[in-house]
């Protein structure tokens, strides 16, 4: 009974062992304090009317990009 906990344990720690190291995230390059720059900011839109109505209507177009296109109004 032992020897077979034991299998079982190996078996299901081998996966584990077998997936690849991913390499340590590299910290971005400090800029000097001389030359800060202003934070990327997002464009403002305007709010869209259509956000708070249903799109469903969408789904019964025949393709995918047809879909986008007719959702995107709604976004």
């Amino acid at each position: 009974m032992k020897r077979i906990a034991i299998v079982l344990a190996f078996a299901m720690a081998a996966p584990v062992w077998a997936q690849e190291q991913k390499p340590a995230p590299k910290e971005p390059e400090k800029e000097p304090v001389a030359e800060k720059k202003e934070p990327a900011r997002m464009a403002s839109k305007k709010p869209n009317p259509k956000r708070q109505e249903d799109a469903r209507h969408c789904l019964e177009k025949a393709t995918n990009t047809e879909i986008i296109k007719c959702s995107e109004e709604y976004l």
